[in-house]
């Protein structure tokens, strides 16, 4: 069975580093411009005029714009909401590049996605510890009896709610540790978290994923799949900080632990990630 969970994990990592490689992965992010700090309507190096609309944002612009809305070339003025699905499926293009629309806390932006930003050429790989079977260990999970939401600081520097429903227990080497976590809409689990080794040997923080607990809280809490926030690869993306609490005092020695750079194309680019 060790053997079998190994495979799988070497299978999931493959997909993963495909999957960040992509043309429209996280490297692929130049930037996230809130509409808020442009009140001209002009972001920086894109095209048309875009405005916070309420519910929507508008814009505007011109055939020699260049931009197309839903596969067609735009000339007028269109209401735009939140782009739900994949990069790669956003309603704004500029040539290959996506402007996916999006909203926080009231506050509208378009982040720019670009197949050809120097971070894709200066990827070589994702750092990441082989699989082992200590640190797959059963886990209990604990819903609050409300959702709680937490202010803590964002990548970006600006402080947002974090929404937690419950708490995670899981025990490594008989000492039992508890992480605060987000319910997704399926059901499975979110944690954002430090350990002993973040900044020292991985990213300042990294997200465990968890399948949705059974009727009696029970799920299976695998490190050796955590991985590294979008923040890791790209500036501009909006992570949250972990929320109190989730601060592990133990080393936890698995799952991905940061991005890996390719030396040639580092030297061609001014781009690096981010430790």
């Amino acid at each position: 069975m060790t053997t079998d969970a190994s495979d799988a994990w070497k299978r999931w990592h493959e997909d993963r580093v495909e999957s960040v490689a992509g043309p429209y992965g996280p490297l692929s992010l130049l930037g996230t411009h809130w509409i808020e700090d442009h009140p001209e309507g002009r972001l920086p190096d894109t095209p048309g005029t875009w405005v916070a609309d309420g519910a929507a944002v508008t814009l505007t612009a011109t055939a020699a714009d260049g931009l197309s809305v839903d596969g067609r070339p735009l000339e007028g003025t269109v209401r735009i909401g939140p782009d739900q699905g994949l990069v790669e499926s956003a309603r704004v293009a500029f040539g290959e590049r996506r402007l996916v629309v999006l909203v926080r806390e009231g506050s509208w932006g378009v982040r720019d996605h670009d197949p050809a930003a120097p971070a894709r050429r200066a990827f070589g790989g994702i750092d990441a510890t082989p699989y082992d079977p200590r640190w797959s260990v059963p886990g209990r999970f604990t819903p609050y009896d409300a959702r709680r939401t937490v202010r803590v600081e964002n990548a970006d520097g600006r402080e947002r709610g974090l929404a937690l429903g419950g708490e995670l227990a899981f025990v490594l080497d008989g000492r039992e540790h508890t992480l605060q976590v987000t319910v997704r809409g399926d059901g499975s689990l979110w944690a954002v978290f430090a350990d002993a080794t973040s900044g020292n040997g991985s990213y300042r923080f990294r997200f465990l994923y968890t399948a949705a607990p059974d009727a009696e809280g029970l799920t299976t809490v695998d490190l050796n799949r955590v991985v590294l926030p979008p923040c890791a690869f790209a500036d501009h993306f909006l992570c949250p900080f972990p929320p109190p609490g989730n601060r592990l005092g133990v080393a936890i020695g698995a799952g991905e632990r940061n991005p890996l750079r390719d030396r040639l194309a580092v030297a061609n680019s001014d781009t690096s990630f981010k430790g």
